[in-house]
């Protein structure tokens, strides 16, 4: 059994120092310490595990969390731990404790509903389980963190996909679609129709590039919060299967901030400096 537990620094970027005090003097030309807030920091847990279940039968897990020790607002902290219901404790070790437990569920799963199946498995397998948090961004306070996951248990392929969220630091939530524009649903649906084949998915056949619009499983792609944002785009993450075939990959659809021109929040453009 191999069991490797690491707690991992991301760069220097996103880690600062802890609260410091600095000094300033008064108008009577005395020294004072004004105490600084807290900086930002970010650490993170991973987890790595794997065992044998049989001669032909390998489970892996594997799992990394961001941790946020300078973050202190609760309903903030459920939203950027949404998949994880009963979290009530976002330490390191608590965070750590929490991908234990998953783990040893996962492997306590398989085994319990393997008993059925093992003998008729006469290859050599691994069936396994991953998911992972990413900061991508971190500009103006808009924090955006990717949430990738993966999963094979057996068949002809694995399955995998991703969450986008992004959280306003200086209001201490997630920011939805209302928070940046006032267009109305149907309309962003056509804007994502029209701009389908902007990112291509990079599948291929015989004949060369396939263009998304040919792989597409909707009839309306839908406006969903699954989305991100530079200071070019507003931008839509589909996984497998959402709107497209599986081979088509997962599929990112551009809305530009000039298509959004009129319906953006004053706020929100005036943070993100958009012209």
């Amino acid at each position: 059994m191999k069991n490797t537990i690491a707690v991992l620094a991301l760069s220097s970027f996103f880690i600062f120092s802890a609260c410091k005090k600095t000094e300033t003097t008064n108008t009577a030309g005395e020294k004072t310490e004004v105490p600084q807030p807290e900086k930002f920091t970010v650490d993170s847990v991973k987890v790595n595990d794997s065992i044998k279940l049989s001669d032909s039968l390998q489970l892996k897990y594997t799992s990394k969390m961001l941790i946020f020790p300078s973050i202190k607002d609760e309903k903030l902290l459920d939203s950027i731990y949404f998949a994880n219901k009963n979290i009530s404790d976002f330490s390191k070790n608590g965070i750590e404790t929490l991908l234990k437990k998953e783990k040893d569920e996962f492997y306590n799963s398989i085994k319990k509903d393997s008993k059925d199946f093992i003998s008729d498995i006469t290859y050599s397998q691994e069936w396994y389980t991953s998911s992972s948090m990413n900061i991508k961004s971190n500009v103006n306070d808009f924090m955006h963190i990717e949430y990738t996951w993966g999963s094979y248990e057996g068949g002809a392929h694995d399955n995998y996909g991703f969450n986008e969220r992004v959280f306003d630091l200086k209001n201490n939530k997630k920011v939805e679609l209302k928070d940046i524009t006032s267009m109305s649903k149907n309309k962003l649906e056509a804007l994502l129709m029209k701009n389908i084949n902007k990112i291509n998915s990079g599948t291929t056949d015989e004949n060369g590039k396939v263009n998304n619009s040919e792989m597409l499983l909707v009839d309306v792609i839908p406006a969903t919060n699954n989305f991100y944002f530079d200071d070019k785009n507003l931008y839509f993450h589909y996984s497998p299967y959402e709107i497209t075939a599986f081979a088509a990959g997962d599929i990112i659809i551009p809305i530009s901030w000039a298509e959004l021109n009129g319906t953006l929040n004053p706020e929100f453009k005036n943070r993100m400096k958009i012209k």
